[in-house]
């Protein structure tokens, strides 16, 4: 298992979760580590324990435009990491999608003034399903809800950088947005690629092996060798890495499928164990290789 597999699983088995993450935070002491991708392009990543997403930067003469926010116990270190390359606040913040390690400081966000951008079914899962605490789903702040919403793509013409914001449908979630320096030659992928990981494919807020396999493929198709590849969790990628991804799991796919054709029940095609050649490399703590095998299941079935 690699270091960074390491550091992201005891709390990763914790994730997505905003009330388990505030009440029980990495044991370790987080932090992030800041890396220019590209002139005023920036990747945030965590350290020494679990941090949530990947965060993206964007900056220059025109302003901040940032991507994802991580989780509220690591918002005093997350600023700090904003401010060790700008003292500027943040006007933009795009979510890539709603789950709370990429949408955790919304609300503190909201209140510093800075803008939330997202795609519309974001909204609409935050207005539906609420701010979840220890004693139930509350409403969702006001702050922490994107103001400027969208349906297929947004682009922003900013600090020399032409950025398209676009919609993938059913792939990690329903509301998943991929955002595209143009200039740059980098894409911060969102949950549609964890990096050297079986991925998590969130079926209950839409997401699909299907979609996810198709928004990969787009951005594989945008991609180059010189492309710089955020991806939403594990280190910085690059095209040779997002198809390894896209590889394993269109292979995982089709040995499910044929399982699936023979009849075979899900707790039948996981005792077959067909990912068993991907386990040595793409197995973690919160996706196992079981998990994958079951998440698949459910996707194609459904």
């Amino acid at each position: 298992m690699t270091k960074f597999k390491q550091l992201i699983t005891a709390s990763a088995l914790l994730s997505f979760s905003l009330v388990t993450m505030a009440a029980e935070p990495a044991k370790e002491d987080p932090d992030f580590s800041t890396t220019e991708v590209a002139p005023g392009i920036y990747m945030l990543m965590g350290v020494g324990g679990f941090t949530g997403g990947n965060i993206g930067l964007s900056i220059g003469d025109d302003g901040v435009v940032m991507i994802d926010d991580s989780m509220p116990p690591l918002l005093g270190k997350m600023k700090a990491a904003i401010k060790s390359v700008t003292k500027n606040p943040v006007d933009f913040l795009i979510n890539t999608h709603v789950h709370d390690d990429h949408t955790g400081n919304n609300q503190n966000m909201g209140n510093d003034g800075t803008r939330i951008v997202a795609h519309e079914n974001l909204r609409i899962n935050m207005l539906t399903k609420g701010l979840r605490t220890k004693d139930g789903n509350k409403p969702m702040p006001k702050a922490a809800l994107p103001v400027i919403t969208f349906s297929h793509a947004i682009s922003f013409h900013l600090n020399g950088e032409d950025l398209r914001v676009f919609h993938v449908e059913n792939a990690h979630t329903d509301g998943d947005a991929v955002i595209h320096y143009q200039n740059a030659n980098v894409i911060h992928t969102g949950d549609t690629l964890f990096n050297g990981m079986f991925p998590y494919i969130d079926i209950n807020n839409g997401g699909s092996v299907d979609g996810y396999i198709a928004a990969q493929q787009k951005i594989l198709g945008m991609s180059n060798e010189q492309t710089k590849i955020i991806p939403g969790h594990g280190p910085l990628a690059d095209k040779k890495q997002l198809k390894q991804a896209l590889d394993m799991l269109v292979g995982a796919k089709k040995l499910i499928n044929t399982l699936i054709k023979k009849g075979k029940t899900e707790d039948e095609v996981v005792k077959a164990n067909p990912l068993e050649k991907y386990h040595a490399k793409w197995n973690w703590g919160f996706i196992t290789t079981e998990k994958m095998t079951r998440q698949v299941f459910k996707s194609l079935k459904k």
